[in-house]
């Protein structure tokens, strides 16, 4: 499993952060998540290679073609143990005016 700099690395990046969104909705192929930026299609597997290391996203292989898919839950606890040890006593005050 990724550590959290792994994955603040990945999320440095605009175009990760893009092809992030773009998985929002679904698993989708690496073809079709290429077609979708105007960038070569190696900068676009290069992207996904880094968010793949990070454990972001999900890769799985149909024959001849590689389909990629968010992993949102690794996604959410990154960033909530992040803002939990920055500011922790923000959070609780937010849960405390929830109730």
């Amino acid at each position: 499993m990724a550590n959290a700099a792994s994955i603040f690395r990945a999320l440095a990046d605009p175009t990760r952060r893009e092809i992030l969104q773009e998985l929002r909705t679904g698993e989708l192929p690496a073809g079709d998540i290429s077609a979708r930026f105007h960038i070569a299609a190696p900068s676009v597997s290069r992207h996904l290679s880094i968010l793949l290391n990070a454990g972001l996203v999900a890769q799985r292989r149909d024959g001849n073609r590689l389909y990629y898919s968010v992993q949102a839950e690794r996604l959410a606890a990154a960033l909530n143990d992040f803002l939990s040890a920055v500011c922790p006593t923000q959070l609780v005050r937010r849960k405390r005016r929830k109730k």
